[in-house]
């Protein structure tokens, strides 16, 4: 009984051991991981709070911890305590920024919104209040009070946001008050700018309240162009922009002249003549109307009667004929640009077509090609995504390809615990391949040369006695093929049969690409070839994951041996080994010994 029991705690002791050793192994791995990958996480768990160290209730029965504190602020309504942010005290904290980026200041975006508008104001009303009679003394405290409002908007701009933009100077972002102010004013911009400002409206005491004098206030045209840059850059459809700013380009021209039209009707006095404004009906709208006749040169007008007339009508048809036709080409220009990437998509389809048609290829596989090109650009927008990316330096390709395609790589078991960086290389050479249905993505026995990563749409996996059952389907965000970038001495050959299950959007990473990219990280090299042999480790094993039997082998595995045998054994050697059991004990030594 006292060596049994002995033998008993010596077992459990070497139990202990082993498990022990096991779990330093385990702990050592992980860390080595964690060197490797900084971004792998522990697996330790978080230490759990002591009951010690639990709240202590106050003496007035409330948790210190649920005391509002001093920079909280609450409300008491209704016998209830409400948490409110202190929005005048945010306000009056509140700072104006020192330094405004224009490229990317949103708010300078508005602002600049503002500022177009009080120059479109003096743009489109001077001529209206010049030759036309809207501006009588019963109203003109109306217009007044809206002129000062937009030069109120003109000086603000002047002293507040164009002092403070920020500025390029030998490659650094100057963002010193004293610089953005001194380059301010040594810029073409402030010229104009205080030149559209020019206090002519003093002479309103001498020849009274004349439109005439704010025309100065037209100058600021910078801004409009650069509303125009700032805007186009952050709309996602610039061209309709471009469309609707090139249109009102025309109505202004057909605007001025329409005034100027007014004026010599005047001039020549109103109903003197066929050709000049009879003064019935709507000025402007009568006005207008004859403007677009003239400019557009349709024809069915009066005859000018009188020299002036003549000269004036001979300019309006010369300047209508200029305007109208460098309004077609900038519209032809705009069109053109919205519908550039159409174009392309036509002519190589159509070239591709023709190619076809040449080589008498068969119409199922036209049929296919012309699938393939409409699926690419409606999915895509594009044939060919590397277009896109060539002009970019290769930093900006790195940002891109990391928003689009790192979540998707990082979840790849094969390169977790790899170095960051080699990560970062091989997004760069990820290739987009559009798939159609029931198109073959890999077959069984071809040598695997890339690894697969599913964008959008999903893949079946088809194996069986036929080759045509559904084994499993992959969807986005799926990987296959990842253990043929590693495999060497024939392991590399396909398993199964990929089919595309409808369209399928597929990142494709090549096995001589990886390659090229691991001479420079060796560590990470020997780390995917050591998850590699386990990976096939794991797929080569007999039984599957249920635990049922796999394919027969050709040496069945040795039955283990009995306990009660295993007992025997052990009580006969301590025993001295002396009998049968002895000497069978002595020969499975030897056994084990050769093996």
């Amino acid at each position: 009984r006292i060596g049994s029991a002995s033998s008993l705690s010596s077992t459990s002791i070497n139990t202990r051991l082993q498990e022990l050793v096991r779990l330093f192994k385990e702990r050592t791995e992980r860390v080595k991981e964690k060197l490797i990958d900084s971004d792998v996480t522990s697996d330790d768990e978080s230490p759990v709070a002591s009951p010690a160290a639990a709240p202590v209730p106050a003496p007035g029965g409330e948790l210190e911890g649920d005391k509002p504190s001093g920079d909280d602020h609450y409300c008491e309504m209704l016998c209830c305590t409400f948490k409110h942010r202190p929005w005048l005290d945010r306000l009056k904290s509140s700072q104006f920024p020192s330094s405004i980026d224009p490229l990317t200041n949103l708010m300078y975006v508005l602002w600049l919104f503002f500022v177009v508008m009080a120059w479109n104001w003096n743009c489109w009303l001077i001529p209206v209040r010049w030759a036309f009679p809207y501006q009588t003394p019963a109203n003109i405290h109306y217009w007044l009070l809206v002129d000062y409002l937009c030069d109120l908007i003109y000086l603000l701009d002047i002293l507040i946001f164009q002092t403070r933009l920020q500025f390029v100077q030998g490659g650094d972002i100057i963002t010193d008050k004293k610089a953005m102010k001194e380059n301010y004013l040594r810029s073409q911009r402030f010229k104009m700018d205080v030149l559209c400002l020019l206090p002519l409206d003093f002479f309103y005491f001498k020849v009274g309240v004349n439109p005439l004098l704010r025309v100065p206030r037209c100058l600021k045209y910078m801004a409009f162009f650069e509303f125009n840059n700032r805007l186009e850059a952050i709309l996602t459809k610039a061209y309709i922009y471009r469309v609707i700013r090139t249109t009102a380009y025309l109505l202004y021209s057909l605007h001025v002249n329409s005034c100027l039209y007014y004026w010599a009707s005047a001039y020549e006095g109103l109903g003197s003549t066929t050709w000049v404004y009879d003064g019935e009906g709507n000025s402007y709208i009568r006005c207008y109307y004859w403007a677009v006749k003239t400019l557009i040169t349709i024809g069915g007008l009066p005859d000018p009667k009188t020299l002036f007339e003549i000269i004036f009508q001979l300019l309006n048809y010369f300047t209508g004929v200029f305007a109208f036709s460098v309004m077609i080409g900038q519209m032809r220009d705009v069109v053109g640009a919205a519908t550039a990437g159409q174009t392309y998509y036509r002519s190589c389809m159509d070239s591709t077509i023709k190619y076809m048609n040449f080589y008498r290829i068969p119409r199922t596989v036209q049929n296919r090609v012309k699938t393939w090109y409409e699926y690419t650009w409606h999915s895509q927008g594009m044939l060919d995504e590397s277009e896109l990316l060539v002009q970019l330096p290769d930093k900006m390709r790195l940002d891109i390809a990391i928003d689009v395609n790192y979540n998707i790589v990082s979840k790849v078991a094969l390169f977790q615990g790899c170095d960051r960086q080699m990560i970062f290389d091989m997004l760069k050479r990820l290739r987009s391949v559009v798939y159609l249905p029931n198109d073959y993505v890999c077959k069984k026995g071809e040598i695997g040369r890339e690894m697969y990563i599913i964008q959008a749409g999903q893949v079946q996996v088809l194996g069986g006695p036929d080759g045509k059952s559904v084994l499993v389907t992959l969807k986005a965000g799926s990987v296959f093929g990842e253990i043929s970038l590693l495999a060497a001495g024939g392991g590399n050959r396909r398993t199964a049969n990929v089919v595309a299950h409808g369209f399928a959007n597929l990142f494709i990473l090549e096995k001589k690409d990886l390659n090229e990219i691991l001479v420079h990280y060796p560590e990470s090299q020997k780390l995917l070839r050591k998850k590699a042999k386990k990976m096939l480790r794991s797929n080569n094993k007999p039984r599957d994951e249920k635990g049922g039997p796999g394919g027969a082998l050709v040496i069945p595995p040795r039955a283990d041996t009995p306990r009660l045998f295993r007992a025997a054994l052990a009580a006969s050697g301590r025993s001295g080994g002396q009998g049968a059991l002895g000497r069978l004990r002595w020969r499975l030594k030897e056994l084990r010994a050769m093996q």
